[in-house]
């Protein structure tokens, strides 16, 4: 009774316009990603000064993570959505209206940073060892945006949490169903208890010098993100499909894969990681 008592108001998006001017508006989607980007650049600097990088350095690396990360998240997402665009393209570049993929952004972001790392002499595996609670918070704020789109949503239930889609926002099989799982909810959630476990495991590496190893931040990003959403996307009603397999759920299996291998090679071989550049000491 509890429970329910908390959730007596109807758990509704407002929609997706932050507020309108005349003929210019300001939607959730956009402003929640521009201050997820603004909150990383912040913290992401705070966060270089303990490894010994220049805090300049990451607001220019920022630069380069947005213009890699957000286009390729946008096309990860049409390819395979493909059989809709292609009878509207005009809708290929409306990003604002929502339609990213998540891996597509770490894709893009990790290509762009490659370069970065490379240009300006930095240890790659450094920088994204600085990046990862900045893209995690990012993640659990971005997914908002959901909400107020009234996307990304689970499968119906009855939960006290439950979420009410409007009718045009349903998928045609459950057309009659009026409340669904929040799984922008669930995600933002694990992504804050992520966060948590970044920074904690970061402020120890920095009171217990050279036992935390340089890559082991990342590893542990991806390996507790993907855990996390090959759950969630079970629930999820609009993934993006390859055949009869949900992709993010593959690519989420491939990078726990990676990120255990990743640790073994650091911490079963002892091994550095191959890097364009040494990183500091730590």
């Amino acid at each position: 009774m509890l429970i329910d008592s908390l959730f007596l108001l109807k758990f509704q998006s407002p929609g997706p316009i932050l507020f309108e001017l005349g003929p210019i508006s300001l939607r959730w989607y956009g402003f929640l990603i521009a201050s997820a980007v603004l909150i990383g650049v912040i913290l992401s600097q705070k966060l270089a000064t303990y490894r010994g990088v220049d805090p300049e350095l990451i607001g220019d690396l920022v630069i380069w993570l947005v213009i890699g990360a957000i286009p390729a998240a946008r096309i990860y997402y049409v390819l395979f959505e493909w059989q809709n665009y292609a009878q509207h393209p005009q809708d290929i570049i409306a990003i604002w209206q929502g339609g990213i993929a998540i891996h597509g952004a770490i894709i893009g972001g990790a290509i762009a940073g490659l370069i970065f790392a490379k240009i300006h002499r930095q240890s790659f595996w450094q920088l994204t060892d600085i990046i990862a609670p900045s893209l995690i918070l990012g993640q659990a704020i971005g997914r908002w945006g959901n909400f107020f789109n009234s996307e990304a949503f689970g499968t119906p239930t009855d939960l006290p949490w439950k979420l009410y889609i409007p009718p045009n926002n349903r998928p045609l099989q459950y057309i009659n169903f009026d409340y669904f799982h929040p799984t922008f909810l669930y995600e933002s959630i694990w992504n804050i208890l992520i966060f948590i476990l970044l920074i904690s495991l970061f402020l120890w590496g920095i009171k217990h010098r050279n036992k935390l190893k340089v890559g082991t931040i990342s590893f542990v990003y991806l390996i507790a993100y993907s855990c996390g959403r090959v759950w969630i996307e079970g629930f999820r009603t609009d993934s993006l499909m390859f055949g009869y397999l949900r992709v993010a759920q593959l690519v989420s299996l491939g990078a726990i894969a990676f990120g255990i291998f990743g640790l073994i090679w650091l911490y079963g071989l002892k091994k550095s990681l191959p890097d364009v550049h040494k990183p500091n000491e730590i």
